[in-house]
């Protein structure tokens, strides 16, 4: 009975894994269409980077306030409380309701008075702009972008509601569901609003991601009347866990927003340049890296529950081997093709071939960076699981030091707006390897042979992949000039099968672990 118990667990887990990955990528291909729209509707110049520049703000303060730092604090406690009452959710429902007031309390009189001095906030915090025109208009954004961090915030405690209690598709539904509003906003009203569709669109998209999360909430048992026992045992849980990961996280936010400052202070086009490869860049890093933390994080913990440092040594160097046969084929694809990805995804309208050049630039810059900003996050699980916050605090704080001295340095030169990519690269590397020295030390080393044989199998592996990105780009490349059409779509699709081919084909034969065990997985399911 045990055992079929323990089957059935496993089958529901990589079910909802699988669903999870599936709205993530369908998320993320929608993130493309919405870019893609704004492009085409906005271009890249002056109103694209008013646009971006201004809606960075309320989207980075979620990471704050509502995803990343609150969540990560607010599902164990929850989970807790449901395992531990009775049917009637008596005590989980009023940890919901007390937690959602709180935001409120918060966020009200915050977002009011955002709203009140957005001027002043704009000029001197949120951009350089030089012309007035797009002070002007990105103040009037800022007004309607601001309400979005009050509507995200409560639509996160609902996903994380939902989640405790394994109710996965709807919450991983939502984000697509912000992505539809704001694509159809923008496709309907852009000739009468202007950039002001993409504020109805972001308005309509937060409603919406709460109404439709509240119904399955609802059916859970659960109620949304205000509630103030702020002294909850609970309640003081969350405060307590969620404040060193907050100072963490702030810094990173803070750090994100200067660099969006310094490119509202470079030449046109800078901002959108960064926002646009940012999207492309987190394609592989939501994807690959979000799982693998996902899925390591809660084992990490267990074992440090345990004790158990020899598990805790295992999944630590297997989730940085994993990322690294993930993310390093990811970060070599979109250097070497990024000007034809850019160019198919976005290059219409007003996106022109000089916008899709610096675009992919900076692109590059990032990628450089991909499998240390995988690592180091995943390093920063890690000194969680083991209730070590001080120590990733410290390390983020010269992260954002690094960051900004090389920023300050590289965005003054020729690389441009393409520096603030690379030193965002240099500063995470330096975070990785500092972590790593750290998370070695505390697990008394590592085993070096299995992470050098995974370094060098997946280099070995590299090499027909480079040899063929050499080729194409060097003899058949030029033809993301001429922008998105049905012979530049062949010609990506061609290049990216090849690319996967011979890096599969690669790994397979090096005999990667991760790999083989995916084979074997479907081997035995064939097999089924």
């Amino acid at each position: 009975m045990k055992q079929s118990e323990t089957t059935t667990g496993k089958r529901d887990s990589t079910f909802f894994t699988m669903v999870v990955m599936l709205c993530t990528f369908v998320s993320r291909i929608l993130g493309f269409v919405r870019t893609a729209v704004i492009t085409a509707v906005f271009g890249a110049g002056g109103k694209a980077d008013v646009i971006n520049a201004t809606f960075a703000v309320p989207n980075n303060l979620r990471k704050l306030l509502a995803e990343g730092a609150l969540s990560s604090a607010f599902i164990p406690v929850l989970s807790e409380t449901i395992v531990n009452e009775d049917a009637k959710r008596s005590r989980s429902s009023l940890l919901v309701r007390t937690l959602i007031t709180f935001q409120l309390l918060i966020l009200i009189p915050f977002t009011i008075l955002a709203i009140i001095f957005a001027e002043p906030l704009v000029r001197h915090v949120v951009t350089q702009f030089k012309d007035p025109a797009q002070i002007a208009l990105s103040i009037d954004l800022f007004r309607y972008f601001i309400v979005y961090l009050l509507l995200i915030s409560i639509s996160s405690v609902l996903m994380g509601l939902l989640n405790s209690h394994d109710r996965f598709f709807i919450p991983a539904f939502t984000p697509i569901f912000f992505s539809i509003s704001v694509i159809s906003s923008i496709l309907i009203f852009h000739r009468s609003l202007g950039v002001f569709s993409m504020a109805v669109g972001v308005l309509t998209g937060g409603v919406g991601q709460i109404l439709f999360q509240i119904p399955q909430a609802m059916r859970l048992g659960y109620r949304f009347s205000p509630s103030f026992h702020f002294r909850s045992d609970d309640f003081v849980k969350i405060l307590h866990r969620w404040l060193p990961v907050l100072a963490t996280s702030s810094i990173f936010t803070i750090n994100q927003q200067i660099a969006y400052i310094f490119a509202s202070g470079l030449t046109t086009g800078s901002v959108s340049a960064l926002s646009y490869a940012m999207v492309f860049w987190q394609l592989p890093f939501g994807i690959f890296s979000a799982s693998v933390t996902t899925v390591l994080f809660p084992k990490m913990s267990r074992q440090a529950g345990n004790n158990d440092l020899s598990g805790l040594r295992d999944t630590l160097q297997y989730g940085i081997r994993f990322l690294f046969v993930l993310l390093i084929p990811s970060a070599l694809f979109l250097s070497f093709f990024g000007k034809e990805t850019i160019s198919m995804a976005l290059q219409r309208g007003k996106f022109y071939a000089g916008d899709t050049f610096l675009t992919a630039s900076v692109l590059t810059g990032y990628c450089w960076g991909l499998f240390s900003v995988g690592a180091f996050n995943f390093l920063q699980r890690f000194f969680y699981s083991i209730r070590n916050y001080r120590l990733p605090f410290i390390v983020a704080c010269v992260v954002a030091t690094v960051d900004i001295i090389f920023s300050l340095i590289l965005k003054e030169t020729v690389l441009g707006v393409t520096g603030l990519a690379i030193a965002n690269s240099i500063s995470f590397t330096v975070g990785f390897l500092i972590l790593i020295f750290f998370a070695a030390k505390k697990l008394k080393g590592f085993d070096s042979r299995m992470v050098f044989s995974t370094i060098k199998k997946v280099s070995l592996s590299m090499i027909p992949f480079l040899l063929f990105a050499y080729a194409a780009t060097t003899y058949f490349g030029g033809w993301w000039v001429t922008g998105s059409n049905i012979k530049g779509v062949v010609y990506l699709g061609v290049e990216f099968c090849i690319s996967s081919a011979l890096i599969l084909m690669m790994y397979k034969l090096m005999q990667v672990e991760m790999v083989d065990r995916i084979f074997a997985l479907l081997r035995i399911r064939k097999k089924r």
